[in-house]
């Protein structure tokens, strides 16, 4: 998948922005941004025992497909194989969420990608935006 594929993916999903993403990193950052969030929403709603927002699970599966599909295992080794585990987990807790079985895991799979996020912001490239 190329980086203009997840931005169209993300436009279709009715999320952030996109218009003005065109750096890779920065596609990455708002689609850790976006899952983290939506990841946060679900976990609230099973919280106080309401309906899961459609909204937040269609973002949380999108932007998990797409971080997923950025990865280059050839280059990425350990760390492309220890990311793709992170975001399966986060998937299977968002699958656990649509199809309603009893607690998924939701805050504790936003706390992984809010872990990444956080690294990820720190090694922004040189005149990159955050």
């Amino acid at each position: 998948m190329t980086f203009a594929d997840a931005r169209a993916r993300y436009r279709r999903a009715e999320t952030v922005d996109f218009q003005a993403v065109e750096d890779p990193h920065q596609i990455i950052l708002v689609t850790l941004r976006e899952l983290e969030r939506s990841l946060r929403a679900l976990a609230a709603a099973a919280e106080v025992g309401g309906s899961y927002p459609d909204q937040h699970l269609n973002r949380a599966f999108t932007a998990i497909y797409i971080l997923q599909s950025s990865l280059d295992f050839e280059k990425g080794g350990e760390v492309a194989d220890n990311l793709f585990q992170v975001y399966e987990f986060c998937r299977i807790q968002v699958a656990g969420a649509f199809s309603r079985e009893a607690a998924p895991q939701l805050s504790v799979a936003a706390d992984h990608i809010a872990s990444i996020l956080g690294a990820w912001e720190q090694i922004a490239p040189a005149g990159g935006r955050s």
